[in-house]
């Protein structure tokens, strides 16, 4: 019987270790190609309005402003209207298409939150530029204004840099120049080893590189824009970095503020119990089972807890968060507000995640531009 027992326990053993390797992995995948898992039931002309007919699901059905990405190509931004048809179906507006686009019934589409092809596509005039970073170059966007305070926009895991831009365009109304940089294994900056992400550990030299770039052209002031992992890696900057006196202010959109509590959100997110998350700390935190993840360094998850570490902050902080978002979940940023009071302005938007700005834009728009006027006096 104790043989059995013992048998059985290493068996459990060994599905929970697989079990929390496998979590791990998909965590820190490198990045892959975008999935297409809607189907366009059909389009609509009335007058001068094109409609687009899509299955109803809480993502199409929400009001606000979204951009479908299609498989053949181009893509169609759409307005805030939704319209019933049926039971199973919405029709949404089209604001505007990509040149030369005509979407089809039974085309294959994407639904996001970024809702800006290119920096021209949001009325931005950027020209490419490189950061040279510890691991080699990356490419950037850079923006100029007028003052001597510079904005860099930090896009999140899994999402490109052109997803920032919603933000770029509020610091670029307030003379802001802006740099939208990418990193190590984001699909666009340096590859590193196998493409893993570290969740931040290791990215973060890369962004204080294009810190250096902004200050030895000639920024006084510092404001980080972070998005989701983006907002994880802005904070490190603004404790840890050599240019930290630089950094004045924090904008971040739906962050990470605990790496565990994301991992076990999106473990219930997955209908999978939320303690198994947990399965997955050891391959990430030790230094040789990281490796056999594949990963290119140890991540320290106790340095992301910042409801642990609100009292190093020093930084004015203003959080945009949906209070719908299953991934990174709200209570976190409420949690900091609560604790930091005196640093950081919580604004709270009917929306999930990294979908603030989408839900209402103008409401967005307005919050960041009165709160950095307010704070900066840009």
């Amino acid at each position: 019987m104790k043989r059995q027992l013992a048998i059985g326990g290493a068996m459990v053993g060994a599905a929970g270790a697989a079990l929390g390797w496998t979590i791990a992995r998909k965590l820190t995948a490198p990045v892959g190609p975008r999935r297409f898992n809607l189907t366009l039931r059909g389009v609509e002309i009335n007058g001068d309005r094109q409609l687009l007919l899509l299955d109803r699901t809480g993502d199409t059905e929400a009001p606000g402003t979204y951009n479908l990405w299609f498989e053949r190509g181009g893509w169609a931004q759409l307005g805030n209207e939704v319209e019933d048809r049926g039971q199973n179906l919405v029709a949404r507006i089209v604001v505007r298409v990509s040149p030369g686009f005509t979407p089809r019934a039974s085309d294959r589409a994407s639904w996001s939150g970024i809702y800006f092809a290119t920096p021209e596509d949001a009325g931005l005039v950027a020209r490419d530029i490189t950061i040279r970073t510890p691991v080699g170059s990356a490419p950037a966007w850079r923006v100029d204004g007028h003052t001597s305070t510079w904005a860099i926009h930090l896009h999140g895991l899994g999402s490109p840099r052109t997803g920032t831009l919603r933000g770029v365009q509020v610091a670029t109304q307030l003379g802001l120049t802006s740099l939208v940089v990418s990193y190590r294994n984001d699909g666009e900056g340096p590859t590193v080893g196998a493409g893993r992400s570290t969740l931040g550990a290791a990215e973060t030299e890369d962004v204080e590189a294009a810190i250096g770039y902004a200050v030895r052209r000639g920024a006084e002031r510092i404001v980080l824009f972070g998005w989701s992992m983006g907002a994880a890696i802005a904070l490190q900057l603004a404790t840890r970095s050599d240019y930290g006196p630089q950094i004045v202010g924090l904008v971040l959109d739906s962050p990470v503020l605990n790496w565990i509590e994301v991992i076990k959100a999106n473990c219930n997110r997955a209908r999978l119990p939320s303690s198994l998350g947990l399965l997955a700390v050891p391959w990430l935190t030790n230094a040789q089972l990281s490796r056999l993840t594949g990963v290119a360094c140890q991540i320290p998850f106790r340095e992301s807890d910042w409801i642990a570490r609100a009292d190093e902050l020093s930084v004015p902080t203003l959080i945009l968060h949906g209070a719908d978002d299953d991934s990174v979940p709200i209570n976190t940023s409420s949690a900091l507000a609560g604790k930091r009071p005196d640093l950081v302005q919580l604004e709270s938007f009917n929306a999930g995640h990294t979908l603030a700005w989408n839900s209402d834009t103008e409401r967005w728009r307005a919050t960041v531009s009165a709160w950095l006027s307010g704070h900066l006096a840009v």
